[in-house]
């Protein structure tokens, strides 16, 4: 998985990816991704946990920088939490098992989350306001490209999307309750798979 470009979210370390590999924090990190800041208290009524489970998942993926303190809000002790800007990636495939074994559950559930993330939006895309509806969209392109065209297109297709995250950060950091009322939650899937390379392997 090279990257002939270089872009500005962070790859995730050996350490990072085998304590993100952890079903209980992937849900955590996806509520708070979708839903925005929130408390352990908050997470773990969602979650049916208890707030010391949720709390000491919340420090693990602190300590990884994945989520950040939100020092604007809460009071007193009260903590709550969001999504560090700037995304990651999951970089290189590993050389040891172990953490081989922790990036295949973390694309197992990364695939499992798109799937997730398409059937609901199908379902209810209907009751979505009329200028959402409208600027959703579903696409598929089945093309014959050389490997070197294959990395140009994702590569160039990444620069734009880093180019839309750049800015959805920025109102996020400068005016969170303001982008709050004006903007939606927007997920992006963009996969490149260059089936041919693998043959009928899926048919053995």
């Amino acid at each position: 998985m090279k990257r002939s470009k270089s872009f500005s979210a962070r790859t995730l370390d050996a350490n990072a990816l085998k304590s993100f590999a952890h079903p209980l924090r992937l849900r955590i990190y996806e509520l708070l991704d979708e839903h925005g800041p929130s408390t352990a208290t908050g997470l773990a009524g969602l979650l049916g946990q208890n707030t010391g489970a949720t709390s000491y998942h919340l420090r693990e993926l602190a300590r990884h920088g994945m989520i950040e303190v939100a020092p604007e809000m809460g009071r007193g002790k009260e903590k709550y939490w969001r999504i560090v800007p700037g995304g990651f990636t999951y970089g290189e495939p590993p050389d040891d098992p172990e953490t081989a074994g922790a990036l295949e559950l973390l694309l197992d559930d990364l695939v499992r989350q798109r799937g997730a993330e398409l059937a609901r939006w199908r379902e209810h895309m209907s009751m979505a306001p009329e200028e959402w509806e409208q600027a959703s969209g579903f696409a598929r392109r089945s093309l014959r490209l050389t490997a070197a065209e294959t990395a140009e297109l994702r590569d160039e297709v990444l620069e734009v999307l880093e180019r839309y995250r750049t800015v959805s950060d920025r109102r996020r950091r400068e005016s969170p309750e303001a982008a709050e009322r004006s903007t939606g939650h927007v997920v992006v899937h963009f996969d490149v798979l260059p089936l041919g390379a693998i043959g009928d392997a899926d048919q053995e």
